[in-house]
């Protein structure tokens, strides 16, 4: 037997081994679908498949990629590249840019992320005077998605009574034109957002029968993981490629479709067997990931929910600690109680910063637990947050790159076309738009032929525009010929935007410097590793549009605790978690009383939630909640008595046990015997040969030590390496430094904590 399947277990080979024919994985909370994936591309390589005839499709790059560097330590590198293997939005915009042409479309389009797209939006609110409280940029935006993906364009918006009385009521009656305008514009920039690299993927295969046959033809192999996560375009578009081999192996759970919200269909993994009735079923019910008590107590909350595919999970892990259920007086007494117990727990179990997650339903939970982490001093994130290429001057450098590649990116002109500062103001470019709109011109057709037309612009600015057409062809002709790290460079030198930032020497000019630096860094790397034909910039580019949440975790947030919503971390695992505001009306969501199907995709939301957990898992509700400018009474999580109460351990904080409630006594009982722990009183009777854990009394603090450090000097710490000091506040212990690290940026640092050492 090959010695990759000598890594599977029995159920998990068998679905590695299936070759022909339609094939369903079902694969429970961290039952290892991703490896079983991975080698069933192995043994269809191994067994001579060709690897250009294999599409594996996943929902962030991280997936995919984690899966390529796998399969290539084991079928080599040649193989595992010429695997079409990715997002579904990388693989399709793959395909649309061969045939861009049929779609009338150039294959150098832009991506527009979800901020291009808002962009856009508030542009034409703002063109057209409208009110930005009634036309909410948001609001628009996600219904122009919402109607995009059930096939509604603004023809047929405009001729359905219903939609048209709704928008009617919201007052909302310009809705239909702002539609127009938003397709009719991204059109005219080349750009195409991220619904329509679905949409217009559906329409090629659909309209293009020809196109069809010859992907069907390609794909003789078709892997899909997270099928439960798919919406009704991603299924049509899988059916149509399957259709001709029927060669389609789905993996998921069920159990773990969350996305509802977003348009995923629980439907499609339901009811596969309709689509494909000879297919194959296995399931993946081994649970590799989390203790028995973790999985038992998973078991007994999703046994609740009527429409499910049966299985049963379980685990060779150890049995692990109960799971503790705790009562907070409010949201900020559990906001202190989560971060009280997290440091406890990192200085008795020697726990790190990154092994702990709190997941709460909504992202307004999240301000109780910063405020009571950044008093502990303890590091954290926001995940979904800013990312690095979310940064201004990130994206003021990645827009110079796109219009380098598609100069009729309407989004990426505004932002540059004045910065660096040139002189072409507000006004001009207000002029511009409203030439280019009136002549269905894109503004860079505009002033590529200013001495062509006629245009209420003075002299002195059309020179200024000129010069920059100039610049930008000269960035275009350079984009098609050198590869993307030389071009990338000579675009941030020759705009200026390097020398800009560079003299700028505040620590937040220093800052963002280091971070153009960083970019060009990672496009240096992309160059040197990228195969050849595909390290130019427009390849670079098509990687960092295409990024999701997961994939733009930088290494700066590396050992921080995570905050975030449920939705955010599912495929995520961590050691401790921590869920909390287990409340009714807000987990399970109040909308979720609407009906039964919601009140399940709250179900598995909770269940996705638990299952995150490795080995220690906290949950926990206030008993009244901060909310619209009021304390509010809570009810505890229905969810709470749906748990088998023989995984749990509950626990109350009341104003009378409060002060000398330490989190230890209940969280930390695994260092502890039973009978150290007095439920009956209540009481924590520590060990004798244990040192009570007091991080203050345990510094000693020398304020005559911490007056040595001063700005400009250089320093050198634990982790973060050599780094300049840039400002001094506070006073005595308080005292505080702000200190540039190459390769994390600045950091504000305690002194009496930080351990600086004076180079």
């Amino acid at each position: 037997m090959e010695d990759y399947l000598q890594k599977l277990n029995p159920e998990q080979k068998l679905a590695a081994q299936h070759i022909k024919g339609p094939l369903m994985i079902i694969a429970g909370a961290g039952s290892g679908k991703t490896r079983v994936l991975t080698y069933r591309i192995v043994h269809l390589l191994k067994t001579g498949v060709n690897p250009h005839n294999i599409l594996s499709l996943t929902f962030t790059n991280k997936a995919s990629k984690e899966m390529r560097n796998r399969i290539e330590t084991i079928v080599g590198q040649s193989n595992s590249r010429s695997l079409w293997m990715g997002t579904f939005h990388s693989v399709f915009s793959k395909i649309l840019r061969f045939e861009a042409e049929k779609l009338n479309y150039p294959s150098n389009f832009t991506i527009y992320d979800t901020d291009d797209s808002k962009s856009l939006v508030r542009s034409i609110i703002k063109e057209l005077n409208l009110d930005k409280d009634i036309y909410k940029v948001n609001v628009i935006r996600n219904r122009i998605s919402s109607l995009k993906n059930n096939f509604i364009n603004p023809v047929s918006y405009s001729n359905k009574s219903e939609l048209l009385q709704t928008d009617k009521i919201a007052k909302r009656t310009e809705f239909g034109r702002i539609y127009q305008m938003y397709v009719k514009r991204c059109e005219k920039a080349s750009a195409m957002d991220f619904d329509d690299l679905l949409i217009k993927t559906y329409q090629l295969l659909d309209n293009h029968p020809e196109v069809l046959l010859r992907y069907q033809g390609k794909f003789k192999y078709i892997l899909i993981d997270e099928y439960q996560d798919t919406n009704h375009i991603q299924y049509l578009i899988i059916k149509k490629l399957a259709a001709l081999n029927e060669n389609i192996c789905i993996v998921g759970d069920d159990a773990q479709s969350i996305y509802a919200f977003r348009g995923a269909n629980i439907q499609n993994i339901l009811n596969f067997k309709l689509d494909y009735p000879d297919f194959k079923t296995y399931k993946l019910e081994q649970n590799y990931r989390s203790t028995s008590t973790i999985v038992e107590a998973a078991n007994s909350i999703i046994k609740n929910n009527e429409k499910q595919l049966k299985k049963n999970i379980w685990t060779k892990n150890s049995k692990g600690d109960k799971i503790i259920i705790c009562k907070t007086g409010s949201d900020n007494d559990e906001g202190r109680l989560v971060a009280n117990t997290i440091g406890d727990i990192e200085l008795r179990e020697q726990a790190h910063h990154k092994e702990f997650a709190i997941l709460y339903r909504t992202n307004a939970q999240s301000r109780a637990f910063e405020e009571s982490l950044r008093k502990r001093n303890i590091a954290y994130k926001i995940y979904g947050g800013l990312s690095f290429y979310q940064r201004k001057e990130i994206k003021d450098l990645l827009a110079y790159y796109r219009l380098a590649i598609n100069p009729n990116d309407e989004e990426a002109f505004k932002r540059i076309i004045n910065y660096p500062t040139r002189g072409i103001g507000a006004t001009t470019i207000q002029r511009l738009n409203v030439f280019a709109n009136e002549h269905d011109k894109s503004i860079w057709e505009v002033i590529n032929h200013l001495d062509e037309i006629e245009i209420n612009i003075n002299k002195g600015t059309q020179i200024k525009l000129k010069e920059f057409a100039i610049m930008i062809n000269s960035f275009i002709i350079s984009t098609r010929k050198k590869e993307a790290y030389i071009v990338a460079e000579e675009i941030a030198k020759q705009t200026g935007l390097f020398n800009d930032l560079y003299s700028d020497k505040s620590p937040e000019g220093v800052s963002r410097f280091e971070n153009i630096q960083e970019l060009l860094n990672g496009i240096k790397d992309f160059s040197e590793t990228a195969e050849k034909g595909v390290n130019k910039l427009p390849d670079f580019m098509e990687d960092v549009a295409l990024l999701t949440d997961q994939d733009k975790e930088s290494e700066e947030d590396f050992n921080k605790v995570t905050l975030m919503t449920v939705h955010a971390a599912k495929g995520l695992e961590f050691p401790y978690v921590f869920v909390v505001g287990l409340e009714e009306n807000l987990f399970p969501s109040m909308m979720s009383g609407e009906s039964q199907e919601n009140l399940e995709e709250e179900r598995r939301l909770f269940y996705v939630a638990i299952t995150r957990a490795e080995k220690r898992l906290f949950l926990s509700f206030a008993s009244s909640r901060f909310k619209w400018g009021q304390y509010t009474d809570c009810e505890p999580s229905r969810f709470i008595s749906e748990l088998d109460e023989s995984f749990l351990e509950k626990h109350e904080i009341t104003p009378k046990n409060k002060k000398d409630f330490s989190p230890h006594k209940i969280y930390a009982k695994t260092k502890f015997k039973k009978k150290e722990y007095s439920a009956a009183t209540k009481k924590f009777i520590p060990p004798k040969n244990l040192t009570n854990i007091n991080r203050a009394k345990n510094i000693s603090i020398n304020e005559s030590d911490l007056s040595k450090i001063q700005a400009g000097m250089k320093v050198k710490h634990a982790r973060f390496g050599e780094g300049k000091v840039l400002t001094i506040s506070g006073e005595g212990s308080d005292k505080k430094a702000g200190v540039f690290f190459s390769g994390f940026g600045l950091k504000q640092l305690l002194l009496k904590f930080a351990k600086l050492e004076i180079l």
